[in-house]
């Protein structure tokens, strides 16, 4: 499913990020995704090693999601799950696909690497609402795609506050209060954030959950 710009309900509105300091943080964004792609060149390549021996290709996971004002782009990660069935042939729970690789690589959040490609390419911002399944876009409330205002990010508000830990309900609520309350100062603070809840592991998981539940929607 590919939203086009005039189907999005708030096409209408401005985002907060188109003035000048939107230009800014774009500067800012693609500055430091450079920068971190050159620093950690070594790193991604021994990452994408471990994983062709451990799990063998494809070393990168690519999926579409809806971005800015719903337009669908390729997000990368690296590839934490092997392809496992059932006796059926039905996919397996994430949490029996997850290898002990994989495990390590989401604890430290090394698998999301990559998206720096998508930043530097303008998909993502370095902060801002984490990209969903494009197949949720019809269970939103409309009040809930105004987190496609603006860019999606690798880390956001909801990110810092639970990331994973908290409820559907709850992130949608930090999503829309980003959009609602940007600046650059306000992402400055979540890097910061971000970088503390990185060393302390926190909010990886749902217990018992490799990843986040599926949305379902609103009753």
């Amino acid at each position: 499913m590919n939203q086009e710009k005039n189907n999005y309900p708030f096409a209408h509105l401005p985002s907060p990020q188109e003035n000048l300091r939107g230009k800014i943080k774009r500067i800012i964004d693609f500055s430091v995704a450079l920068f971190g792609l050159v620093l950690t060149l070594p790193l991604l390549g021994l990452i994408a090693l471990l994983i062709w021996v451990v799990m063998g290709k494809p070393v990168l996971f690519r999926h579409q999601r809806p971005g800015f004002r719903e337009k669908i782009f390729t997000l990368y990660k690296f590839r934490t799950m092997e392809e496992k069935y059932d006796e059926q042939g039905r996919l397996l729970p994430d949490e029996q696909r997850l290898t002990r690789l994989g495990k390590i690589l989401r604890s430290l959040s090394l698998d999301e690497l990559p998206q720096l490609w998508n930043v530097l390419k303008g998909d993502l911002s370095l902060v801002g609402p984490r990209p969903l399944l494009v197949e949720y876009l019809d269970r939103y409330q409309p009040w809930q795609r105004k987190r496609h205002l603006v860019k999606p990010g690798i880390t956001g508000w909801a990110q810092v506050n639970g990331r994973n830990a908290i409820t559907w309900e709850e992130k949608f609520r930090y999503d829309v209060y980003y959009v609602e309350h940007w600046s650059l100062w306000f992402d400055l603070k979540i890097l910061l954030i971000t970088i503390w809840k990185v060393l302390k592991r926190e909010g990886i998981t749902q217990p018992g959950r490799a990843t986040m539940e599926e949305f379902k929607g609103d009753n």
